[in-house]
């Protein structure tokens, strides 16, 4: 991807939370109803964390936070609310790639509302042997409309199980349209991945 598409892409996330509230964000489903599997310390990421729900969440649980996104704005405003609670959170703002994760080693790792397939493998490697991966995103299978449309940034049907087949599966949701459309979390696939 080049600067310009890059710049243009952390303009639009910076102009989406220059307005939003930090105390309004609350964690993914997929960790905060499975916080219990948490290691009692050790090295978490939050990955394209935003205003940092998720990451929050884990330097309460008592891990040391490391919170990567494009937008400086998100960064910057959880950096700020982080030292003000005397929460373990590093924020730090780029553009990840590959790269990104060198010399990195995590614990936890919690992705949500954020794909890019090309990560995957940089991501495993990045985890400790029994570390875990908590991953919630958008599905190509709508029942209301919400999330992105462009599919490259949408699950097919259990491809979070595809895409870190390499993780012994902990836990993994993923309603579709089946049943009562009203009830349960629709349009997101939820997965929990053990290395």
């Amino acid at each position: 991807m080049g600067s310009n598409a890059i710049n243009e892409i952390a303009a639009k996330w910076d102009a989406v939370y220059r307005q939003a509230n930090i105390s309004e964000y609350r964690p993914a489903e997929v960790l905060s109803e499975n916080a219990f599997l948490l290691p009692q310390n050790g090295a978490a990421l939050d990955l394209a964390c935003g205003l940092g729900a998720n990451a929050r969440l884990l330097a309460a649980a008592g891990l040391s936070v490391f919170a990567w996104d494009i937008s400086t704005v998100a960064v910057e405003k959880l950096q700020h609310d982080a030292d003000k609670q005397g929460l373990a959170i590093q924020a730090k703002q780029w553009a990840i790639d590959k790269k990104s994760f060198s010399g990195y080693r995590f614990d936890v790792i919690v992705i949500s509302r954020f794909l890019d397939r090309s990560l995957c493998d940089a991501i495993i490697d990045a985890l400790n042997p029994g570390g875990l991966l908590f991953y919630q995103t958008y599905t190509r299978e709508k029942v209301v409309e919400r999330g992105p449309n462009n599919p490259d940034f949408l699950l097919a049907e259990g491809e979070l199980l595809e895409l870190f087949a390499k993780l012994k599966p902990i836990y993994y949701r993923e309603y579709g349209s089946i049943g009562d459309i009203e009830l349960g979390l629709r349009n997101e696939a939820q997965f929990i991945g053990r290395k």
